[in-house]
C-alpha cells in the first residue's frame, strides 16, 4: 500500500519539474507548443489552396489538414519525449525510491495533456472561426487520440531503451521518422492512393491513426480500411519488450550514461 500511495506523488512532483524545464514558468513555453502545429497547418493551407479547388474532404482546407496534422504530432510529440525519459531524469533515478517506470510515466502522462489540450484549443478555433460545415463524432475521435497516444507510449519506451543502450540508434532513428509525414496520410486519402501504393502504406499504422480521426470529423468519410486494433498492437508489443528490458538493465543504463 505504501508503494502505490507513494507512486502517484513521485510522478505528479516530475511532472511539475518536467512543466518548469521544458516550458518554464510563463505562457510562453506552452504558446510555443501551440505554435508549432498552427504554424504547419496554416503553411499547408495556403500552400495546397493555390492548387485546389477544394480539399480532398470537405470545404475548409485547414480542417482537412489539422486533422492530419494534429494526431500526426501528438505521436511524433510524445513518442520523442517519452524516448528521453532516462536521460532526462538520470540524476534523479540514483535515488531508490524513484523508477524508471516512474520517469517514463511522468513524461507520458504531461505530454499526453499538454498535445490533448492543443487538439482542443486549434480544433474549437477552426471550428468557430470558419464554415467547416462538419459534424463531429466524438467517440471516433477519442477512439483516433486515443490510437496516437498508445503508439506514441509503445514506440517511446522501445526507443527508450534503445537510445540508452544504442546512442547511434538516435540518429538512424531521426533520419527514418523525416518521411513518415508524407507516407502517413496527413497530405493525402489513402482511398485515393494507387492500389499497390496503397498494399503498402495500410501496414503504416499511422495511416490508421490519421484515417481514424478523419472518420470522426467527416460523417461522410468511411475509412474502411481503418483497424485499431492493428494500431494498439503496434503499441503494445513495442512497450512490454521495452518496460521489461528496461526493468532488467536500467541500473546497467544508468551507469553506463
Amino acid at each position: 500500500m505504501q508503494l502505490s500511495l507513494r507512486t502517484p506523488r513521485v510522478i505528479t512532483a516530475l511532472i511539475l519539474r518536467e512543466m518548469s524545464t521544458t516550458y518554464g514558468r510563463s505562457a510562453a513555453g506552452y504558446l510555443w507548443a501551440v505554435a508549432e502545429p498552427v504554424a504547419g497547418i496554416a503553411l499547408l493551407t495556403l500552400a495546397f489552396s493555390f492548387f485546389l479547388r477544394n480539399p480532398p474532404l470537405g470545404s475548409d482546407f485547414a480542417m482537412f489538414y489539422a486533422s492530419g496534422v494534429l494526431p500526426f504530432m501528438m505521436y511524433f510529440t510524445v513518442s520523442g519525449k517519452v524516448a528521453q525519459s532516462i536521460q532526462f531524469s538520470r540524476q534523479l533515478l540514483f535515488y531508490p525510491r524513484l523508477t524508471f517506470l516512474d520517469a517514463v510515466l511522468a513524461r507520458f502522462i504531461l505530454n499526453a495533456i499538454t498535445q490533448l489540450m492543443i487538439v482542443y484549443l486549434i480544433m474549437a478555433v477552426i471550428i468557430l472561426s470558419m464554415d467547416t460545415r462538419v459534424v463531429l463524432n466524438l467517440q471516433a475521435i477519442i477512439l483516433a487520440l486515443a490510437m496516437s497516444l498508445s503508439l506514441a507510449f509503445g514506440i517511446g519506451t522501445l526507443n527508450c531503451l534503445l537510445f540508452s543502450f544504442f546512442p547511434a540508434w538516435q540518429s538512424i532513428w531521426a533520419v527514418f521518422n523525416r518521411p513518415m509525414f508524407l507516407v502517413s496520410g496527413v497530405l493525402f486519402l489513402y482511398d485515393q492512393m494507387p492500389d499497390d501504393l496503397r498494399w503498402y502504406l495500410w501496414y503504416n499504422p499511422l495511416i490508421h491513426v490519421v484515417g481514424q480521426m478523419r472518420k470522426g470529423i467527416y460523417p461522410t468519410y468511411a475509412a474502411d480500411y481503418v483497424w485499431p486494433g492493428y494500431v494498439f498492437l503496434w503499441s503494445a508489443i513495442p512497450a512490454v519488450f521495452g518496460v521489461f528490458f528496461l526493468r532488467r538493465y536500467h541500473k546497467k543504463i544508468l551507469n553506463e550514461l
